[in-house]
This record gives C-alpha cells, structure tokens and sequence, in this order.
C-alpha cells in the first residue's frame, strides 16, 4: 500500500512540476518523460479502411524551454471483406505495415483548447502541435505524404484532477491534418499515458 501512496505522490508531484512550468525545478530535473500505447481503429471512409492501430509513442517535455519531441511507431492492419464486398472482421491482419511519427521541438500550450473531448471528461492537460518532422511508410516516406513532410500533428495529453484515486495525465491522442489525414483520417486516435518520469 505505501508502494501505491509513493506511486500516487510521486505523480502529483509531477502534475505540480508541469502545471507551474517552474524555470527552477524544470532545469533541476530536466525534461519530463511520457511514454504509453495507442490502440485505435480508423475510419472506413479512408482509402482501405477501416484500419486496426496499435503502437507505443513517446513524448520528452522541456517545461524550462516550453518545447516538447513526440516520436510514435505504429502498426496498421486492415481487413478482408465478403463476396458482398463489405468488411469483414473474420478476415483481421490483411495489409499489415508500419509507420514512424515524429514532431520535433513544438511548443507547449499548457491548456485543452481544441483537444478532442472524451466521456467521462478529462479535467486538464497540456498539447503540442506542428509539421510532423517524420512520417514513414514501412520505413521510407509515406506514399501519402510530401517530401518534405508537411502534414500537422496535434498531441494532446490530458486526464483527471491532481486528487487521490485520479489519474492526472491518464489519456493521449494525435490529430493529424494535411495529406496524412487521406491515410489516419480527421479523427483523434486514442490512446493511454502508461510511464511519467
């Protein structure tokens, strides 16, 4: 039980780090760690969708520099379909491939103005946005995207109230725009905050 109370102290201390954004305490830890999973499904209006997505992301903020990295690696697979023509989720894993994200040295805006909503409510988080600085397709460029990219990417991290039996920063999601959006679609993918360090 004192492992859970250290556990939750020490997340609340991190919500205050981050809250305060203190030039102080930021250049005495460094930056701030994130990391989790995204699982998600497109959808089935994008072209060979809908698509099944899972994968682990991680976001590195630098309260100090009001600057934060966002990098995710993502798998993506669709599905078959019946004589019919329409989807068939018997027929999972079809089309399967890869994706690399990247948004480097975007600013920190310390509210949820324009975050995607969730029920029940997230109380408050922080977001990040700008061109996506990598975005690949099994390893090279994505078909669907410029070279150099020019897609947008919006991260948000969100959650509960900094209270016991609250999880402060619990949830992510990415919205892309641009020509990224004919593959992922306009819609936030979702997913969970696992490690804050």
């Amino acid at each position: 039980m004192k492992s859970k109370n250290l556990h939750w102290a020490v997340r609340a201390l991190v919500v205050v780090t981050l809250a305060s954004a203190s030039v102080v305490v930021a250049q005495e830890r460094g930056p701030v760690h994130f990391s989790g999973l995204i699982n998600d499904y497109s959808p089935g209006t994008v072209k060979g969708g809908p698509w099944e997505m899972h994968g682990q992301w991680s976001l590195d903020l630098r309260p100090e520099r009001g600057t934060a990295d966002f990098s995710a690696v993502m798998t993506m697979s669709g599905y078959g379909t019946t004589a019919a023509g329409a989807v068939d989720p018997t027929q999972a894993g079809q089309n399967a491939h890869t994706h690399n994200i990247g948004l480097k040295n975007a600013t920190v805006t310390w509210d949820m103005t324009g975050c995607p909503g969730y029920s029940p409510a997230t109380k408050w988080g922080f977001q990040i946005k700008g061109t996506v600085s990598l975005l690949t397709g099994n390893g090279s460029i994505a078909p669907f995207e410029t070279d150099p990219p020019s897609s947008t990417l919006q991260v948000c991290v969100t959650g509960g109230d900094a209270v016991p039996y609250s999880v402060p920063l619990s949830n992510v999601s990415l919205v892309f725009a641009g020509p990224a959006t004919s593959h992922f679609g306009t819609q936030a993918i979702h997913g969970v905050v696992r490690d804050t360090k």
